[in-house]
């Protein structure tokens, strides 16, 4: 049973949430999933399945961006220990526009001026709850166009 997407600002979500984490990002990404959920987004959990086994984040952010790619999603959540690694991982790929977003104001202007597609999260350095509002504030951003536009295209080449 697909529930319908949640429709935030301007933009409706008409595919799901990408999601995926190493081990130590699994208790951030199933409380993100869980409660998002809930407020009616809808997510393609691309793993990993345990925090009891240890993994490697580029496999799962990879795996995410090559289904981003191939548009099976508008946005995608990347979550590992500090955010770092698995943000440096997903931008190798083009057409990702991963941004490391530790508070609310990161996360905006993540999308207001870098059109930013994938959010990616430190789950040893941030909250559930601050992680939750980050989140919220990231979809809910539209990119603001115009004078960005032409550096956001840069990033392509």
């Amino acid at each position: 049973m697909k529930k319908k997407p949640l429709s935030t600002s301007k933009k409706n979500l008409s595919f799901p949430i990408l999601i995926a984490s190493d081990h130590a990002g699994f208790d951030l990404k199933k409380e993100l999933i869980q409660k998002l959920s809930a407020k009616g987004f809808i997510f393609d959990d691309l793993g990993c399945d345990s925090s009891e086994v240890s993994v490697d984040y580029p496999d799962f952010a990879k795996k995410l961006a090559k289904k981003f790619i191939a548009k099976k999603a508008q946005f995608g959540i990347l979550i590992c220990g500090s955010g770092v690694g698995i943000s440096i991982a997903a931008n190798r790929f083009k057409q990702v526009r991963a941004a490391l977003c530790n508070n609310v104001e990161v996360a905006e202007l993540s999308r207001k001026h870098n059109d930013a597609n994938i959010i990616c999260l430190g789950a040893r350095l941030i909250n559930k709850v601050n992680a939750l509002k980050i989140v919220k504030v990231f979809f809910a951003t539209e990119f603001e166009g115009k004078r960005h536009e032409k550096r956001v295209a840069k990033l392509s080449k």
